[in-house]
C-alpha cells in the first residue's frame, strides 16, 4: 500500500512538471470574468478611477499595460502605452489578434481575426486571415461586426499608472465573431509613428516587414482557466486536482485494505 501511494505521488509530480514546462513554452494572458465592464465608457482612455480595475493585468515591460476581461458576448481589452509621449493622431495605433482554433498555423486562416484602434479615431476596423495576399500577413479588411468598438485617445488625469499624457486604446470585441472557446491564440502590437517602432506581446516575436502581422505560430495565448476563479493559475489548479485524486484513491485503497484484514 505504501509503495502504491509513493508511486502515485511520483507520477503526479512528473505530470505536473511536464505540464508546467509545456505551459511555460507559450506566453499566456489569463483573462478575468467581470460584470463591471458593462459600465465602461468607451472613449479610448481610463475615464474614471475604477473603470478597468476589475480586469486582469499584463504588461510589456514598463512600457505598456494590458487589461483584459470578458462578460457575456464580448471580450474587453484596454491598452495603455505609457512609453509614448508623442501623439500622431491617425498614425499611432494598437492591434489585437485572436486565433479561435489556437492551431499555431504558419499562415493565417479564416478563424484568425485582428482588431485595430487608431489614435484620435472613434472607429476601428477588423481584419480576417486567409487572404491569398501576403503583404499584410494574409489578412484582409472585413466589415465591422455589430457591437465592435475600437477607440484610441490621449490619457487624462484618471489614468491608473501615470498622469503624464500618453496614447491609450479601448476594445470591445464580439465573441460571436471570433468563436467561443476558453483558449485563444493571442497577439498584441502597439505602433509609434514618431519612432517607427512597435512593441509586441508576446515580446519574442521575430522582426518582420513593417505593417505585416506575424503568423499565429508566433502568438501567445489568452486563456480563461476558470471563470469563477480566474486569479488561480492553471498549473495550480492541475496540481490541486492531482492531490485530490491521490487522496481519493488512497482513502479507497485504505478502506479495501481494512475490510480485507477484518474479514
Amino acid at each position: 500500500m505504501k509503495n502504491l501511494f509513493l508511486i502515485l505521488v511520483i507520477l503526479s509530480f512528473i505530470l505536473l512538471i511536464n505540464f508546467q514546462q509545456s505551459f511555460a513554452e507559450t506566453e499566456n494572458i489569463l483573462i478575468t470574468y467581470s460584470q463591471k465592464v458593462i459600465h465602461i465608457e468607451f472613449d479610448g482612455r481610463w475615464t474614471y478611477l475604477n473603470e478597468w480595475k476589475e480586469s486582469s493585468l499584463n504588461s510589456i515591460g514598463s512600457s505598456v499595460q494590458i487589461r483584459t476581461a470578458h462578460y457575456e458576448n464580448y471580450i474587453y481589452v484596454f491598452v495603455d502605452v505609457l512609453s509614448d509621449s508623442s501623439f500622431n493622431k491617425g498614425s499611432d495605433r494598437t492591434i489585437v489578434c485572436f486565433d479561435s482554433s489556437n492551431d499555431k498555423s504558419e499562415l493565417s486562416n479564416d478563424n484568425d481575426y485582428c482588431f485595430i484602434a487608431i489614435l484620435g479615431k472613434e472607429t476601428g476596423f477588423v481584419l480576417q486571415g486567409g487572404s491569398p495576399f501576403g503583404s499584410k500577413g494574409n489578412f484582409q479588411v472585413i466589415p465591422n461586426p455589430k457591437g465592435f468598438l475600437a477607440i484610441g485617445a490621449i490619457s487624462n488625469e484618471n489614468d491608473r499608472y501615470t498622469h503624464v499624457p500618453h496614447p491609450s486604446y479601448e476594445f470591445r470585441i464580439p465573441i460571436d465573431l471570433i468563436g467561443r472557446t476558453n483558449q485563444y491564440g493571442f497577439y498584441l502590437e502597439t505602433f509609434d509613428a514618431t519612432s517607427g517602432l512597435s512593441l509586441t506581446w508576446p515580446t519574442n516575436i521575430p522582426k518582420i516587414s513593417p505593417g505585416k502581422i506575424p503568423p499565429p505560430v508566433f502568438w501567445g495565448e489568452l486563456i480563461s482557466p476558470d471563470k469563477s476563479l480566474p486569479e488561480f493559475s492553471l498549473p495550480l489548479i492541475m496540481f490541486t486536482l492531482l492531490l485530490v485524486s491521490i487522496l481519493i484513491i488512497t482513502i479507497k485503497f485504505n478502506n479495501v485494505f481494512l475490510k480485507t484484514n477484518i474479514n
